[in-house]
C-alpha cells in the first residue's frame, strides 16, 4: 500500500491529548492517557512520540498502529498469560481491568545492543547481569536475559535494578517474581517466534504486570514498535560481521535520528519537519504491515468525535 497520501491528508488529523469527562480519574503517560473509572480504567493510545523521555511530536495514526498491534499481541499471547483487556471499542482505545501495577518494568533481551551494550562497553553489569567477556556488538545471548527497570514519572529516567535487589526491598514477593520470570520470558520466545515467520528478529522488549483478584496479569502493551527493537532478519549477519546496526523497523530509527541531531534528550529538540513526521508515519505502517502480514485498516475520521462517539457504546 501507498502510504504517502492518506500520511499527508492526516498531518493534522492526530491525537495529541484528550480530556474526556465521565471516564474517571485522568493520568497523562508520555504516550497514553489512561482513565480510572470505579471497575474499568480506559488506555487511550495518543499519537504523541516521545524518546529520551521527552514528547517530541505526534505522528498521524501511530497510536491506532500501536493499540492495533498491542491486540493482536495479546491475543497471540493469551495461552501464556492472562490479559487485564476487556474490549476494543475504538482503534486508538483499549478498556481494561484494573490491576495493582508491579512497580517494576520487565525487559527481556535477546542480544547486546541498545544500553546493555554501552554499559558492556565501559565494563558496566546490566540491571546487575554479568556478561561474559569477549562479546562483539549485536551479539545474540545463549538465552534471553531479564534487565529489570524501576518505573519512574513522567519526565524522569527509569533506572535499571538487579532481580536480586527487587527480591531484597521486597519491591515483588518471590514466588511472584519467580512466576513474572517464567511467563516473561515465555512471552519473548513467542514473540521471537512470530517475528521470525515474518523475517524478522524480536531483539529486545519490555513488559509491564500487574495483580488482579490476586493473580498476575499481563497490562501495558505488548510487542509494539514503542515498546520493542525489531531487525530485519536477513540484515543481522552482514551487520553483525560489520559491527554495525542491522536494519531497524521500530522507534530506534527516531532515536538515532535524534542522537545525529546531537539530542540526547537535554536542551532544545530538534525541528521536526512535516516531512519527518511523514517519514515516521510511514515507517509506523509499513512495520505494522510487516509484522503482522496485512495493511492497517486505515481510520481517517477526526479522532476525538470518533472516540467519542465510540465510548458512548461502552459507558
Amino acid at each position: 500500500m501507498n502510504y504517502k497520501k492518506v500520511i499527508h491528508d492526516n498531518l493534522n488529523n492526530v491525537l495529541g491529548e484528550t480530556n474526556f469527562l465521565g471516564l474517571g480519574d485522568r493520568y497523562i503517560g508520555k504516550v497514553r492517557d489512561c482513565y480510572f473509572g470505579k471497575d474499568l480504567s480506559y488506555l487511550i493510545t495518543t499519537d504523541r512520540l516521545s524518546a529520551f523521555d521527552r514528547i517530541l511530536t505526534t505522528i498521524p495514526f501511530k497510536g491506532q498502529v500501536v493499540t492495533e498491534l498491542a491486540m493482536d499481541n495479546f491475543k497471540l499471547t493469551a495461552d501464556i498469560i492472562q490479559n487485564h483487556v476487556v474490549d476494543y471499542p475504538d482503534p486508538n482505545v483499549m478498556v481494561v481491568k484494573q490491576a495493582a501495577m508491579l512497580p517494576v518494568e520487565v525487559v527481556v533481551r535477546g542480544y547486546l545492543t541498545g544500553s546493555a551494550l554501552v554499559d558492556y562497553q565501559s565494563g558496566r553489569d546490566t540491571s546487575g547481569v554479568k556478561l561474559p567477556n569477549g562479546l562483539m556488538p549485536y551479539s545474540q545471548f545463549a538465552e534471553p536475559l531479564i534487565t529489570p527497570s524501576t518505573k519512574a514519572p513522567q519526565g524522569d529516567h527509569d533506572l535499571p535494578i538487579s532481580e536480586a535487589e527487587i527480591l531484597r526491598s521486597g519491591l515483588v514477593p518471590v514466588s511472584i517474581w519467580q512466576e513474572l520470570r517464567e511467563k516473561a520470558i515465555a512471552l519473548f520466545l513467542r514473540g521471537q517466534e512470530l517475528a521470525q515467520k515474518k523475517g524478522l528478529i524480536l531483539v529486545d522488549t519490555k513488559y509491564e504486570f500487574g495483580l488482579s483478584a490476586g493473580k498476575l496479569i499481563l497490562a501495558d502493551e505488548i510487542h509494539t514498535l514503542d515498546s520493542s527493537r525489531y531487525w530485519e532478519a536477513d540484515s543481522y549477519l552482514t551487520a553483525y560481521q560489520s559491527e554495525v546496526s542491522p536494519k531497524m523497523l521500530d522507534k530506534q530509527n527516531v532515536r538515532k535520528w535524534l542522537l545525529d541531531q546531537g539530542f540526547k534528550g537535554d536542551g532544545p529538540i530538534p525541528t521536526i519537519t512535516d516531512d519527518y513526521r511523514s517519514s515516521v508515519a510511514e515507517l509506523y505502517l509499513s512495520s505494522f504491515a510487516r509484522l503482522m502480514g496485512r495493511d492497517l485498516a486505515i481510520n481517517s475520521q477526526p479522532i476525538i468525535p470518533r472516540i467519542e462517539r465510540n465510548l458512548k457504546l461502552t459507558l
